[in-house]
């Protein structure tokens, strides 16, 4: 590649970042970085009536935990600013007065109502309305008005739009990097409006300015947008500059593989769409940072929605997808999203983590949900669950009881553990484990395996009872370890309540 490559994320600040839009970004980034170049993030807000206050600091956040930055943008500026598009008003002024000096666009004066009749119309004998070369000069607009009529028009106060002027009986040729060649017939494209009555550019003019004059070399966006290719080849043709290459990446499809996935399917499906937190009006939308999912993790599973290497491999690091990251490598069809393969990879990423990682993390949740840790050794406690475990959360489900003692005894573990002489048994227990001390798992261990063998009593017979009463459920690591990290006075506190809870049971 001769010139520097460019690349840009550009989206709307009107709510949530979607994953697949981060998708988008993770593309646009993993071919700058293959590639040297440089990768740009560019705010397209001219649809002031859809901007949400907070959005924009959101997609910043959001690329930022997951690792994946722009190099130039609205708080890193290059020399291509400003890139906030509500602030690049004149440019959008200079070049459409080029096009309508060119011919390649026109004044459009028709009301909403107008047309809203003629769409009803069409609509009434099976046809759909294109406002195009078929029905121009019948409409009311610069074309079929004499120049003073439009100078009138415009000097009244009439509200108007300007138009591209779509040529007629072309073929409009159109080169995807994952598509391949696409061509349009021009007769069926519409005379899309490329600057609103409030003075502000469409998406379609905006965005091939700023493509053109932030010197982008590779539009890498959606499938949404491939229906748009022709009008921006032929806007390319228009102002007589070179087009980028583009690619337009595969929707990210719901898990039944029928439909894009949407904020509904996460809500039905209790997963998140979205890669952090988003407060709408009364309604908390989860995000993946705040499910606990690693940024490791969604990135991974992100980079292999639509692409794969061509290998087996499905673990990639953020440094081996941009040494293996190819837009030939990049499917057509659309990429099933499957909310357990989230959950696999975030399994992989955590069970990665050292205890030392983990450990200020699981600290701070315990701090946010108001559980004391300071009796407990954390280092102990994660190193024995860790490997039952693929989020922090999912660490105190398997390790409350090192920190809070049982108030209630799992009936099911009660009927397993608790016979007629088990409180005989572990009283008696109880009384020579006061006089161990209990400085390891291994020598509590095998002083109570001793101490079942001198009194001929079954292991089974201490065990599950011993396990309930300081647990108060039948589960977690090796009962001897639980006794090690809960120490003497509070292992012994915990027989001694439930002893009492039992007598007579």
């Amino acid at each position: 590649m001769s010139q520097a490559v460019r690349v840009r994320f550009a989206p709307s600040p009107t709510g949530p970042l979607h994953i697949g839009g981060v998708r988008t970004a993770l593309f646009n980034y993993l071919f700058a970085k293959k590639n040297n170049g440089t990768f740009v993030l560019r705010i397209e807000d001219t649809d002031q009536t859809r901007y949400v206050p907070g959005a924009e600091n959101y997609i910043e956040e959001a690329l930022n935990w997951l690792d994946i930055p722009y190099d130039e943008g609205p708080n890193k500026p290059g020399g291509f600013g400003p890139y906030r598009q509500s602030e690049r008003s004149e440019y959008y002024k200079t070049y459409i007065q080029q096009l309508m000096d060119s011919g390649w666009a026109y004044y459009a004066f028709d009301s909403a109502e107008a047309l809203g009749d003629l769409r009803k119309n069409a609509e009434a004998t099976g046809e759909t309305f294109m406002y195009n070369a078929q029905n121009r000069m019948a409409l009311q607009n610069s074309l079929a008005l004499t120049p003073e009529q439009t100078k009138n028009l415009i000097s009244s106060g009439t509200p108007y739009v300007i138009r591209f002027k779509s040529p007629q009986g072309r073929s409009v040729v159109c080169n995807d990097l994952i598509r391949g060649q696409v061509t349009v017939d021009s007769n069926v494209l519409d005379d899309k409006i490329l600057f609103k009555s409030d003075g502000m550019p469409t998406y379609h003019l905006a965005n091939v300015v700023d493509d053109h004059l932030m010197e982008i070399t590779h539009v890498i966006r959606g499938e949404e947008w491939l229906p748009s290719l022709a009008l921006h080849v032929l806007l390319y043709e228009a102002f007589g500059w070179k087009a980028p290459e583009f690619a337009h990446l595969p929707l990210i499809l719901k898990p039944t593989g029928k439909g894009k996935l949407s904020k509904r399917d996460g809500v039905l499906g209790g997963f998140p769409v979205f890669p952090l937190q988003w407060h709408q009006e009364d309604t908390v939308l989860d995000g993946y940072r705040e499910q606990g999912y690693l940024p490791e993790a969604v990135v991974n599973l992100l980079a292999l929605l639509g692409w794969n290497s061509g290998t087996e491999q499905e673990v990639f690091s953020l440094n081996e997808l941009i040494t293996n990251f190819s837009l030939d490598r990049v499917q057509k069809s659309g990429a099933k999203f499957d909310p357990n393969k989230a959950l696999w990879f975030q399994n992989h990423y955590f069970q990665r983590q050292s205890n030392k990682q983990v450990i200020p993390y699981f600290s701070a949740w315990l701090e946010a949900n108001q559980k004391d840790s300071s009796q407990v050794d954390l280092d102990r406690v994660v190193s024995m669950v860790k490997e039952r475990a693929s989020f922090v959360k999912d660490l105190w489900e398997a390790s409350d009881f090192f920190f809070e003692a049982p108030t209630q005894y799992d009936p099911a573990g009660v009927k397993r553990a608790v016979k007629e002489n088990t409180v005989d048994i572990i009283s008696e227990l109880r009384t020579s484990l006061a006089d161990h001390p209990w400085d390891s798992s291994e020598s509590l261990s095998e002083f109570v395996k001793h101490w079942c063998a001198n009194k001929e009593i079954g292991v089974g017979s201490v065990m599950m009872p011993l396990r309930l009463f300081l647990v108060g459920a039948m589960k977690g690591p090796d009962v001897f370890d639980i006794m090690g990290v809960l120490g003497k006075i509070e292992g012994l506190k915990r027989i001694d309540r439930a002893i009492s809870v039992f007598v007579g049971a």
